[in-house]
């Protein structure tokens, strides 16, 4: 039996994608990357990042 995706905090995405959890809450205020809140928390799925990634949702426009 599969176990299901377990939700990742901001530091354990910007581990994953190797890049700092200041870009990542950059993200977060624009909106930009996929994610829920879970009380104060931001909660990810590898899976939804991952290919929101892979469609180019995070290239950097300077917006």
């Amino acid at each position: 039996m599969e176990q299901p995706e377990r939700w990742l905090s901001v530091m354990e995405i910007a581990e994953h994608l190797g890049i700092s959890k200041e870009t990542v809450y950059r993200w977060l205020d624009k909106g930009k990357i996929p994610s829920n809140k879970v009380g104060k928390q931001w909660k990810f799925k590898i899976s939804e990042v991952d290919e929101w990634v892979k469609s180019g949702g995070a290239v950097d426009n300077n917006d």
